[in-house]
């Protein structure tokens, strides 16, 4: 398990985070985003896409659950478990089924549904400590730490 950590002070530098993440993305399978209502979770996430080629809109699924995103070899879906009022609803949409088949999922408030969510790849926790946007990611497994070998 290893650990890095960026610092962003702007929406922009927190989307070069993201930018950063996307090279290697597509060894990984399951990401998870934490952080408090504003961190900049989304934004970073936008800059992942970008990075990947999208030219599209990136919204926050917040009310959706998930928003999913062709790539050249799968899909990469985005959820935002933030309103999720009980763990079975993620069960609901089928979200198992997002998994493998070199699909790459992100996971925005993972802590709604920890008991149905695996290990992820990747933890990557915002935290704010005087406007400035800490970012912390966990290898937690050897894929994801050449990933973080991409981001230093």
């Amino acid at each position: 398990m290893r650990t890095i950590e960026r610092t962003a002070g702007t929406p922009e530098a927190m989307e070069a985070i993201g930018a950063v993440l996307a090279d290697r993305l597509r060894d990984i399978s399951l990401a998870t985003v934490s952080g408090p209502l504003g961190a900049g979770k989304t934004t970073l996430v936008r800059g992942l896409l970008r990075a990947l080629g999208h030219a599209g809109a990136v919204k926050s699924p917040t009310f959706t659950l998930v928003e999913s995103y062709p790539l050249d070899d799968g899909e990469l879906h985005h959820f935002d478990l933030y309103r999720l009022q009980n763990p079975a609803e993620l069960e609901l949409i089928g979200w198992r089924d997002y998994l493998g088949g070199g699909n790459v999922c992100l996971v925005e408030w993972p802590e709604r549904a920890e008991s149905l969510l695996p290990e992820p790849d990747i933890a990557i926790i915002i935290d704010i400590q005087n406007g400035q946007r800490r970012v912390r990611m966990t290898a937690l497994n050897a894929t994801a730490e050449a990933l973080l070998d991409a981001v230093t």
